[in-house]
């Protein structure tokens, strides 16, 4: 059952990669390039730019770069490091994720100067995908990258959701919330999006770089206020947000601003692609499949006691499906971080529903990161079972312990049940997995 959840998860994972999913959406016909149902005449555009940022950029680029060669005039991505592919055309700039660093800050600025080179007449390709937003960190006027990192670093221990740290992002930011889509106006803009968000709202995906702008500087303080955060936000950054309630510092463009008139958003893969060719592979490994929700968020551990009860349903009832099971889900939750350990959600999850399943029989629960990374290891999750919790007492283990320090990664790395995957050049949030048997 083991083997079996980390095939399914494979293929999951296979579904998504990026290279077939542009290529699956964006393709040429001699002269024409066609975008999901747009068509566009090549011979029509003097230049054509291509940037982006994002774990997927590079094969997402690469796909491009097969597809129209030397009709590229020129193109900047940037990617998390080591999430690299070969590219001739596209110039590519590893940098930090999920805390911006100053290679992201100098890659930004040289997309942005790119993007604002483009007049009409001209194409700008804009290749999203998850990371985005850390990757594209162009402070706001008076802010630094420290200013953006400190803020970060907050919000991601607060627990908020990654809507709630975009909406931030987005009006700290030169770039984000449509300041990519402002800087190439008038130039036709087509972008690319590889979601990684929950309901693939386009707006969050990145923070939005070629999209309106649905939050405002008010959402920001009310998140602030939400985590009881405002001592802990950089002054800086508080003040920022002041001064755009004020109305002192300009909104994010919204819906009718005409920079948005003469571009295209296709979203080309998602986290229901994964979880449905997850659910694929499980069936025909012979397994009864549910696919509870794509959109699930919350607290990492209650949402793996959740998981944990309807594993343990299907054992004593046969509800909602009977054995052999497999369901499946997808989304992206949050932990509150109050401990000292090390860890990623997906880790914590697997901790937290181990714990809920000790001593039950036939039961193995996998959840990971698609993009081969959970939190800051080298980990994309970890699998267990009903038994793991009686392994872990027999080496003298409390797995209570580990859980309340958020230190699942030590944990399972004890028992040697970490999910290594490595960089999957692909990122479309997490995948969960539980099979009774």
């Amino acid at each position: 059952m083991r083997k079996d959840a980390i095939d399914i998860f494979r293929a999951g994972v296979e579904a998504v990669e990026p290279e077939a999913a542009v290529k699956q959406y964006c393709r040429r016909e001699g002269n024409r390039l066609l975008v999901d149902q747009e068509v566009y005449d090549l011979s029509e555009f003097e230049n054509i730019f291509v940037i982006g940022a994002g774990k997927a950029g590079a094969p997402m680029a690469r796909a491009v770069e097969e597809a129209l060669g030397d009709r590229i005039t020129e193109g900047i991505i940037n990617v998390k490091y080591g999430h690299l592919a070969k590219l001739s055309r596209v110039k590519v700039i590893e940098a930090g994720h999920p805390v911006p660093d100053e290679a992201g800050l100098e890659g930004a600025r040289a997309i942005l100067d790119l993007a604002s080179r483009a007049e009409k007449g001209d194409m700008v390709l804009c290749l999203i995908s998850g990371g985005g937003s850390a990757l594209l960190p162009l402070p706001a006027e008076g802010l630094s990258l420290q200013d953006k990192q400190d803020t970060t670093k907050v919000l991601l221990a607060c627990g908020a959701t990654i809507h709630e740290i975009n909406s931030v992002r987005k009006h700290i930011s030169r770039v984000k919330g449509g300041g990519l889509a402002r800087a190439a106006y008038p130039a036709t803009l087509i972008s690319l999006i590889l979601s990684d968000v929950v309901g693939d709202d386009l707006d969050v995906i990145a923070s939005g770089p070629t999209v309106p702008d649905s939050s405002s500087f008010q959402d920001c303080m009310s998140i602030f206020d939400k985590y009881g955060i405002r001592e802990k936000v950089p002054e800086t950054v508080l003040n920022h947000v002041r001064k755009g309630i004020e109305g002192k510092v300009p909104e994010t463009p919204k819906p009718a601003d005409p920079v948005f008139t003469p571009t295209q958003s296709v979203i080309v893969g998602s986290n229901l692609t994964c979880v449905l060719a997850a659910e694929k592979k499980a069936r025909s490994l012979g397994y009864h499949t549910l696919v509870l929700s794509t959109m699930i968020e919350g607290e990492t551990r209650e949402v793996a006691r959740v998981h944990a009860g309807i594993a343990k349903e299907i054992l004593k009832s046969g509800h909602p499906l009977s054995p052999p099971a497999c369901v499946l889900s997808g989304g992206e939750t949050t932990v509150t971080i109050t401990g000292q350990g090390l860890g990623g959600r997906n880790q914590e999850f697997v901790l937290a529903a181990a714990m809920g399943l000790h001593g039950q029989k036939g039961i193995v629960v996998l959840s990971a990161g698609t993009d081969g990374t959970d939190g800051p290891t080298d980990a994309a999750g970890a699998v267990a079972d009903s038994q793991s919790v009686q392994r872990a007492e027999a080496l003298g283990l409390n797995p209570a312990d580990f859980l309340f320090n958020n230190d699942a990664y030590h944990f399972f790395e004890r028992l040697g049940d970490l999910v290594k995957t490595g960089p999957t050049n692909t990122n479309v949030m997490d995948l969960r997995i539980m099979l009774v048997a």
